[in-house]
């Protein structure tokens, strides 16, 4: 399988069983992925900017108590 409508075939032939166990395996797939591009841009800096204007809010009085 190269491309993703082959992909896309394929898994439209899984009988109910396979396809969630597929599901499965593809949430854990992709919540590994988007983990590992989080903490990524959390190292790069490319968050600072949220930190910033979340202490900057708590400065001036913008925010409420939980």
């Amino acid at each position: 399988m190269t491309t993703v409508q082959e992909i896309e075939a394929a898994v439209a032939r899984l009988p109910g069983s396979e396809l969630d166990r597929f599901r499965e395996w593809f949430i854990k797939f992709d919540t590994a992925a988007w983990d590992r591009e989080f903490e990524e841009d959390a190292r790069s800096g490319k968050l600072d900017y949220l930190a910033d204007q979340a202490l900057d809010d708590l400065a001036q009085g913008r925010c409420t108590e939980l």
